[in-house]
């Protein structure tokens, strides 16, 4: 595998993702059924129904939130140089993403909107078992489009990273071709994460084609690969990843996770974790450490163990930034 291309990068990941202020509320099992809410999924929602299941949450959590986003604030806490293309509207919540990711040292420069819907938010319910149940409404970021893409925030960028949920207008997918041709043309590799198993059972066909066309990296979870291929067993899921791109990080929770690259098979255990509170996030802090060994030139396996030890750090806590600085887990 070639490192990514550094010597003339300015940042080491540039992410394009949904800018979105979490709002974290702890719920038992029987708000979820009486809201028919489905356990450990995300689900699209109006800004009507979001209204509608904050008030009946109780006290809750305002925190910036974004898979992406959430993956660039925990490489800047690795201590890497990050970038994110995102839409906010000029308003509260859109003022608290800008501030949280200016304060962890991510480089956003993308102008709010004057007009259009409001900055997304996200409800994430956490049950008693640390699951999150996620009720998002896009908001701004459904107005995400060519226009938004700092072409030299991408260029100079080692990484172009992606998430999956972006994945849901023409004008978002034509803004995500126009970054991916941007980075190709400037010697960049391309990251994509599948984010969740419901994008994967609105676009699988796409995603597939996208995955072996454009994409040098890819991160999913064992759910999403069995979603990918509507398999039941998580083993034979992986395997048929194989070979659809350069490298291929698969996170199994407790069994920790496998990266699958031409040739090789490379598996990281999990880390030990004394108390789980709240698993939101952990998939987007593998991908800090995955990323963040992987343009430092570091072999598949440190780069999976390193977004292994991120993960386990996230999960002992509220929320999907970390509250330490996450260079300490370095050594």
């Amino acid at each position: 595998m070639n490192k990514p291309s550094t010597n003339t990068a300015r940042y080491d990941v540039t992410g394009i993702g949904n800018a979105i202020v979490d709002v974290l509320g702890f719920v038992d099992d029987e708000f979820l059924t009486k809201n028919n809410l489905n356990k450990g999924s995300m689900l699209l929602v109006d800004e009507a129904r979001a209204a509608q299941l904050y008030a009946q949450m109780g006290q809750a959590t305002e925190c910036s939130g974004g898979s992406v986003a959430n993956s660039l604030a925990g490489l800047a806490s690795l201590g890497a140089k990050t970038a994110f293309i995102g839409k906010v509207k000029n308003d509260q919540l859109g003022s608290i993403f800008t501030h949280d990711l200016h304060t962890v040292g991510v480089n956003f420069t993308s102008k709010p909107a004057a007009d259009g819907p409001s900055t997304a938010s996200c409800l994430v319910c956490v049950t008693p078992d640390a699951q999150r149940t996620m009720a998002t409404y896009i908001g701004a970021c459904s107005d995400v489009s060519e226009v938004d893409i700092d072409q030299q925030q991408v260029s100079q960028a080692a990484v172009l990273y992606i998430e999956g949920y972006l994945w849901d207008t023409e004008h978002a997918k034509a803004a995500i071709r126009r970054a991916m041709k941007v980075a190709r043309d400037a010697g960049r590799k391309v990251a994509f994460t599948l984010s969740d198993t419901f994008c994967v059972d609105r676009h699988r066909a796409e995603f597939i084609e996208l995955i072996k066309n454009d994409i040098d990296i890819l991160f999913a979870n064992e759910a999403e690969a069995k979603s990918l291929y509507q398999l039941q067993n998580g083993d034979e899921a992986v395997n048929k990843l194989r070979g659809m791109c350069e490298i291929i990080a698969v996170t199994r929770s407790e069994k920790g996770s496998v990266v699958l690259t031409e040739g090789d098979v490379h598996s990281a255990p999990a880390q030990t974790v004394h108390r789980v509170i709240d698993t939101t996030g952990a998939g987007d802090l593998y991908a800090s450490g995955f990323l963040f060994g992987l343009t430092r030139g570091w072999d598949m396996g440190s780069c999976a163990m390193l977004g292994n030890c991120c993960a386990a750090e996230i999960i002992q806590q509220v929320g999907a930034r970390s509250l330490r600085p996450l260079k300490e887990l370095v050594a």
